[in-house]
Formats: structure tokens, sequence, C-alpha cells
């Protein structure tokens, strides 16, 4: 069995947790509040920056071209049309380009993004592709899910986002990940990425509770004014 199978077998009910969670399932029928994924975008908005940090130091510790070159049609994906979703997202969803741009991280997120960042500055290009695996391989999992069960919510911004996760979009990605991480000469850092591997999958599952549920906040702001 190859290593993402490994671990995806072995944390297999928090990764079920994670792609079947009460946002997504709701997200896919459409009954979501509008409040809920508001909060939501605006901390996912805060979290790319780190993202794309993280994936730009994993080219940079790329073993070759080729390698590189999957991060750089990564990035070249979030930095083009996924920018131009956020910002026609938050029309749709009557949040202003001063609230998006003044967004701050709530704790979930803050942390999240540090563990990324972390990753990214003092990990190996295995370590990177790890987290990445998680990051986007629950999207793909989740998205996939729904557009196989032929989801597409009224709304146009839960619908745009369902596609932006399925499989023509991160499919190739994902696949390359766990290929790489499959082949490499791992030896004693299996037990650190799955360290990595359980802590971003945490963090995922946490991200959504911290959206659905408008909580945690920091202690001196409203659940709003974090989010």
């Amino acid at each position: 069995m190859s290593l993402t199978q490994s671990l995806r077998q072995q944390y297999h009910q928090l990764w079920e947790r994670m792609v079947t969670h009460p946002f997504v399932y709701e997200m896919g029928e459409g009954t979501l509040p509008v409040a809920a994924f508001r909060r939501y975008f605006l901390q996912d908005y805060v979290f790319v920056n780190d993202l794309v940090a993280m994936t730009a130091l994993g080219m940079a510790k790329a073993p070759d071209l080729t390698a590189a070159n999957h991060l750089n049609q990564f990035l070249t994906g979030i930095l083009n049309p996924e920018n131009d979703l956020f910002v026609r997202a938050f029309r749709e969803l009557g949040a202003s380009e001063a609230e998006y741009a003044s967004a701050s991280a709530n704790p979930t997120t803050q942390a999240f993004g540090d563990f990324l960042m972390r990753v990214g500055l003092e990990g190996t290009f295995e370590d990177i592709l790890m987290l990445l695996y998680v990051t986007e391989g629950t999207y793909l999992d989740w998205g996939t899910r729904l557009l196989e069960a032929g989801k597409r919510p009224d709304h146009p911004v839960y619908r745009e986002w369902i596609d932006l996760h399925g499989p023509a979009v991160l499919g190739d990605l994902v696949g390359w990940i766990s290929e790489h991480l499959d082949q490499a000469d791992l030896g004693h850092r299996r037990t650190h990425l799955e360290q990595i591997f359980r802590t971003a999958l945490r963090y995922e599952y946490l991200f959504w509770e911290a959206a659905y549920y408008g909580h945690p906040g920091w202690p001196d702001q409203s659940s709003e004014a974090s989010s």
C-alpha cells in the first residue's frame, strides 16, 4: 500500500469528518447560510497568502524543474482565476473591498497559517508536498463527491467553489503529489510526514468548524469582527 493510501486508511475517521462536514453537505445542498460561507471565504482569503508562500518555498526546494513546474502551475491557478473568484464572490456575498482587504486571521487560521510557514521554511520538499496533499487532497475529495452526486446549488458562489475543487482542476496535482511521495526514499522521515499529515488534517477540520459555527474568535473581538 502506498504512503498516502496508508495514511488515509490510518486516519480514515478524521479524513471523513473533514470531507463530510456539515459545511460541505449544506454547501452542496444549497442550504448553507450565506453568513457561514462569508466567514469561511474571508478566512480563506487570509489563509491563501500563507499557502502561496509555502508553495513558493516548495518550488525553491524542488529537486528538478519538472517538480517545480507542478507547483508553479498550482500557484498560477491560485494567483489568476481563483483570485478573480475571490473578488467576484465577495461582491456576491456582500463583503466590501475594504472589509476583505482588512480581514484578519482568527485563531484557527492563524495557527494553520503558522504551521504552513514553519513547514515551508524548515521542512523538506517532501514535507511541503505532504502538507499540500492534505490541503488539496481533502478539497479534491469533497469536491469530487459533490460533483459525482450531481450537487448544483443555486448560489453561484457555492456552485463555482465546488467546480474549482473537482478532478478537472485538482486531480493532476494531487495525483502527482501522491506519486512523488510514494516513490521518494523517505527512510526515517516517514514518521515525521505522518505527523504533518495528521496535524494538517486536524486544522482542515477545525477550519470548517470555525466557519460553520462562528467560533472560536479572539477574546477581544466579536466573531464577526474576527472573521
